[in-house]
């Protein structure tokens, strides 16, 4: 893919693996942005407001490079599972998913403003949990590190405990709809195609 120079305005390791996974050359760049989670914006407003605001920061500070910013919400109705504050609060949120279908969303925005250009989308995958007991839940948070992930858990880690199914993007799931994104950047490179 003929694009500029691609910053990934996101500390996550994750998400730097699946787009190396794809081929694609980039660094890391990342500027202090705090999500926000107004009340009347829905799941997918809010994660891709947020990827957009990330995606901003870093492009102000590189005009010439393409700047990928965002941000994955896990939520279930109108409740949303951001990252746990502690391990209690990772139990609890197993607890509430357990047995249950739930959504990941991942809001992606592209942005370079020396060619005012930007992109903002969104990727939905649904996931049904395991029915789980507390001792489950305990023994696969044992395995993992949940305080970084939204939700309390990594379906790439061990997955297998508590994951029924899914429908969708499973790179979505793990941070970065590796599918659509792919597809947007081709459309970058191409733009009259």
């Amino acid at each position: 893919m003929n694009l500029p120079p691609l910053i990934l305005a996101s500390a996550s390791p994750r998400r730097s693996e699946l787009l190396r996974q794809m081929g694609v050359t980039f660094e890391v760049i990342t500027a202090p942005t705090p999500e926000i989670q107004p009340e009347h914006l829905t799941p997918l407003e809010t994660c891709q407001i947020n990827a957009y605001r990330k995606a901003r920061a870093v492009a102000k500070r590189h005009p010439d490079a393409l700047v990928l910013g965002a941000d994955t919400l896990v939520w279930l109705n109108t409740r949303i599972f951001g990252k746990p504050t502690d391990a209690m609060d990772a139990e609890r949120m197993l607890a509430a998913l357990q047995g249950r279908e739930h959504h990941v969303t991942t809001g992606l925005c592209l942005i370079h403003l020396r060619a005012h250009r930007q992109l903002t989308f969104a990727d939905t995958t649904s996931v049904v949990f395991h029915p789980l007991g507390l001792p489950q839940i305990r023994a696969y948070l044992r395995r993992i590190h949940p305080l970084d992930k939204a939700g309390a858990y990594a379906i790439q880690q061990h997955g297998e405990m508590i994951v029924e199914e899914i429908e969708g993007s499973f790179s979505n799931v793990v941070g970065l709809p590796v599918e659509r994104l792919r597809q947007e950047l081709r459309a970058w490179a191409s733009p009259h195609a």
